[in-house]
Formats: C-alpha cells, sequence, structure tokens
C-alpha cells in the first residue's frame, strides 16, 4: 500500500501570477472603454505578467517551466481521448491539455495586450507608442481594433474552456486543482513522486 503525501507543485510566483491575471483580465474585459484608464492599466499588468510568466517558464521551479509541460500534439491529442474515456494519466504538474492551454492563453494574451497598447497609440494618441501612429492613426485604429476585440473574446472562450477542463479533471482524478493553485500543494502517493523523480 502506498502512502499519500502533500507535494508542493505550484510556487508562489506561479500561483501570484494565476489568480492576479485572473483579477486583470476580468477588470479589463468589464471596463473596456467605458474606464479607459482602468482597463488601459488593467491591459499593462497582464502585458508585464504575460512577460514575467514568459521568463520563468525558463528560469522558474521545475512544474513552472515550460520543459515540464509542452507535449507533441499526438500526446496532447491521446490524452484529450483518453480524459474523454476518464482512463487519462493523472499528471503532478501541468497534463498535456492543460499545458497546451498555457500555452494558447499566453500567446493570446500577449496579442490582446500588444494590439491594446498599438490601439491606444493609434486612437488615443495616449501610450508608449501614440508617436508611431501620428500620420496614419485612422487604418491602423481600424484594424487594431478588431484584432484587438477578436482575440480578447478568444482569450475568454479559452478561459472557460480551461475552467471547463479544470473541473472535468478534478472529478476525474477526484482532487480539487483550484484548492492546489490556491495552497500550492497537491496530493500524491509514493509511487506517483517516483515516476516524477
Amino acid at each position: 500500500m502506498t502512502k499519500p503525501t502533500q507535494v508542493k507543485v505550484w510556487d508562489p510566483l506561479v500561483r501570484f501570477f494565476h489568480w492576479s491575471l485572473v483579477s486583470a483580465f476580468f477588470i479589463a474585459f468589464i471596463t473596456e472603454e467605458d474606464l479607459l484608464i482602468v482597463h488601459s492599466w488593467a491591459g499593462y499588468l497582464i502585458f508585464g505578467l504575460i512577460v514575467t510568466r514568459i521568463i520563468w517558464g525558463f528560469i522558474g521551479t521545475r512544474y513552472a517551466r515550460f520543459s515540464e509541460f509542452i507535449y507533441q500534439p499526438s500526446t496532447i491529442f491521446e490524452f484529450i481521448k483518453d480524459t474523454l474515456s476518464f482512463r487519462a494519466r493523472r499528471y503532478l504538474g501541468h497534463n498535456p491539455a492543460g499545458g497546451a492551454m498555457i500555452i494558447l492563453l499566453i500567446a493570446s494574451l500577449l496579442i490582446t495586450t500588444s494590439s491594446g497598447i498599438l490601439l491606444l497609440g493609434a486612437e488615443e494618441q495616449a501610450g508608449p507608442v501614440a508617436n508611431w501612429f501620428a500620420q496614419a492613426a485612422g487604418f491602423w485604429g481600424d484594424v487594431l481594433e478588431g484584432l484587438h476585440e477578436f482575440f480578447a473574446h478568444f482569450t475568454l472562450l479559452l478561459v472557460f474552456t480551461h475552467v471547463a477542463g479544470v473541473i472535468f479533471e478534478s472529478l476525474v482524478h477526484k482532487e480539487n486543482l483550484v484548492s492546489a493553485m490556491l495552497s500550492g500543494f497537491k496530493t500524491a502517493d509514493t509511487n506517483e513522486i517516483e515516476k516524477t523523480l
């Protein structure tokens, strides 16, 4: 019989990043153009968080590193198929589908925030790139607004998919993944710990 034990999986930076990103994204999404200053600062915060997370993905703790959770597409699809059949392997860190979702969210949020910074410069002549659009603001404003809105809504779709995946995975493996992202700890038996060493 294997003895369950608590394993530290999510470091403080990963947890701070996760919950700060959740808050900042929903503040930015809700405020839109109605509270442009709040919307812009929430966007700057998201951009800073994403850049920090990318750096941490290379130099951070074990389960935070991209090398720990980036898988081949075939592995991701196999994992999703196994999950839907209720026979997927449990991972202490991010599973293949969760890892793919992180990459998609980072990419989508990077495009959303970058286009937002450019849009602020083009339409409001404000922000760090305002002087780039002195002559052709109208054309670029329309292009950037479409891009910004598309990726903001695409990110929201990814968020809902991510939440559904977390709930489903929590039920399949009978563990509280939200609690793990709050505390940083997951329960693992000796065999699971040995497999990851």
